[in-house]
């Protein structure tokens, strides 16, 4: 009997390997663009004919020299690695030499290329398995222009199972967008059909640059971190003695809660050294990181880039190298959330305006038509000669802090800090304090009398038991809770909270409604010291800028947006003494 299993033909190899690489347009786009960066490129410029199934990359790279570019195109040749020990400690986006043999065996390829620093360009044309069929001197600036042709001429098949060509476009947009955030120091110019689709324009930091890809977030609505962290002590090897530094970077990209927020987890994105990576360990760490900072079925916008030692990655584990196996993932997942919560806290080196000057001038506006604040003056004790030593400390501000002002409407506190004042709301700021002390320390204390309650269903009964509270029989549709949750304690409503947490819900569900129903509530007045403790309290917290529930707890007027109002950089004459 003839044995069933051959050897596939050396064309059918190279057909199968060409199809895990190249897939569709924008993958074409993604190796062409990262071979661009690997050269150096400061300058892409990428236009499509989709429906010639046409591509074409010109960069201002480093370019290639005759002999580079006649093994360009050849099975696994590449720049980047020389032995098996290389593909642990990758250091470009490209490595396997996989491209741009792939596209020959699928479309028509064609290179210009001349090297920085060269006399003379160079024209190929590249046949099937890579061979050059073509070569010619040509006139090029120092750089390289790849031109992909008749992508999938000779498989006509994957052509009709792509997505249609307004789809394909969006996936090359896309993948365009990922690749600009994590080198935003180059510029695109991208184009379609012989006309210009669109631009991204280089920035200093990720951050600059996202409004750019996300024109609905404004620069103020974003915090940029960039950190220095150690790397892992066990992480160590023979090869990693020799790393240069050891440190790696952490760049992280947050849009304040209180600010802006996506329907969907579409904006959750990793990347690390240089690439947008799939990694959903990483990505549950930092959604998990703005748990209760943001409105019910909302999530952040987040930008994580991680350049670390290649020592720590294994880019093995998908053709297109999207997905990655992470060493010491636990170490890496702490470090990103002490990162965004340092993003999160309010503190002098991360203040900012709040709001746009439309938003202040709304509110002055309302201020003139009343005729001014009511500010409580039995707060203030500026006019007392003799003020005890508490006081006097409340009243020096240090660099960190906010100093209590006034309130107004038993509501609002209004706060002064060096770059300009702010209205907190009490309530809510409140309830972001006591949440996280619930979350730290979540305590049931018992109580006597118990609080007897009727009428409870078995959920509601089973509610209760779930998250800690002991609740027995206490005759007919009668019920007694033995313990409470310790800031119930003091509360005169404690029966219609406890009725509340019987309603549902996990024991962080029950720790939001004890905080809120615990704050203090609005229309409760407050002299300066309860306000100045609140606002240090709340400072200190680890999500400060919104309540549990996701609503923003502060309004900022910063002394620029007060300036640019008031019109106080007009110079209307020195003999005004202005």
């Amino acid at each position: 009997m003839a044995s069933t299993i051959q050897a596939l033909p050396t064309e059918v190899v190279y057909l199968i390997t060409a199809g895990e690489v190249i897939d569709s347009l924008a993958s074409v786009v993604r190796e062409l663009v990262e071979n661009s960066l690997d050269a150096g490129a400061t300058r892409i410029v990428v236009s499509l004919w989709p429906q010639q199934w046409r591509i074409r990359v010109a960069d201002n790279g480093c370019g290639m020299n005759l002999d580079d570019l006649q093994q360009a195109a050849t099975a696994h040749s590449t720049s980047k690695i020389r032995s098996s020990a290389d593909l642990w400690k990758i250091n470009s986006l490209g490595f396997r030499g996989e491209a741009l043999h792939s596209l020959t065996t699928l479309a028509d390829l064609e290179i210009l290329s001349r090297p920085v620093g060269g006399k003379l360009g160079w024209r190929m044309i590249y046949g099937d398995g890579g061979k050059v069929v073509q070569v010619e001197v040509t006139a090029i600036a120092p750089g390289t222009v790849v031109t992909v042709s008749h992508l999938f001429g000779n498989c006509s098949s994957r052509r009709q199972g792509l997505p249609t060509t307004a789809q394909q476009m969006k996936a090359v947009q896309a993948t365009i967008h990922q690749i600009a955030l994590c080198h935003p120091h180059v510029t695109w110019q991208i184009w379609q059909n012989d006309r210009q689709w669109f631009t991204i324009c280089p920035a200093a930091t990720t951050g600059q640059l996202l409004p750019q890809i996300l024109p609905q977030v404004r620069q103020g609505d974003l915090q940029e971190v960039k950190l220095e962290i150690p790397n892992p002590l066990n992480s160590y090897t023979e090869d990693a003695i020799h790393r240069v530094s050891p440190h790696s970077a952490l760049n992280l990209v947050v849009g304040l809660p209180d600010r802006c927020h996506r329907h969907r987890p579409d904006w959750v994105r990793v990347a690390i050294n240089g690439r947008m990576v799939k990694t959903p360990e990483l990505e549950q760490t930092i959604l998990s990181a703005f748990h209760r900072t943001l409105p019910r079925d909302r999530y952040p916008i987040c930008f994580l880039h991680l350049a670390i030692s290649p020592d720590q990655i294994n880019w093995n584990r998908n053709p297109a190298k999207t997905e990655i196996y992470l060493n010491e993932i636990i170490y890496w997942q702490e470090q990103i959330t002490l990162a965004i919560n340092q993003a999160l806290s309010i503190s002098s080196t991360n203040l900012k305006e709040a709001v746009h000057t439309t938003r202040v001038s709304k509110l002055l506006k309302a201020a003139e038509a009343k005729g001014g604040y009511n500010f409580n003056p039995q707060n203030s004790n500026e006019n007392h000669k003799d003020s005890n030593p508490c006081t006097d400390a409340i009243n020096r501000v240090s660099p960190n802090s906010l100093k209590a002002v006034a309130q107004v409407s038993n509501t609002y506190i209004v706060a002064e800090h060096p770059g300009g004042m702010w209205l907190v709301e009490q309530h809510i700021a409140h309830e972001r304090v006591l949440y996280e002390q619930l979350c730290d320390d979540w305590q049931l204390v018992p109580i006597e009398p118990p609080i007897i309650l009727y009428q409870l269903s078995s959920a509601q009964i089973s509610q209760l038991q779930r998250i800690g509270l002991e609740i027995e029989p206490f005759g007919e549709q009668l019920w007694a809770v033995r313990n409470i949750p310790a800031p119930l304690q003091q509360r005169d409503d404690c029966a219609e909270a406890i009725l509340e947490l019987s309603w549902g819900g996990d024991l962080q569900t029950a720790q939001v409604a004890v905080a809120c129903r615990s704050a203090i509530r609005n229309g409760t007045p407050m002299n300066q010291q309860e306000m100045q403790i609140l606002l240090d309290n709340w400072q200190r917290t680890r999500n400060p800028r919104t309540c549990p529930h996701g609503r923003p707890i502060y309004l900022s007027l910063e002394e620029s947006a007060l300036a640019r109002f008031f019109r106080r950089n007009w110079v209307i004459g020195k003999s005004h003494g202005i």
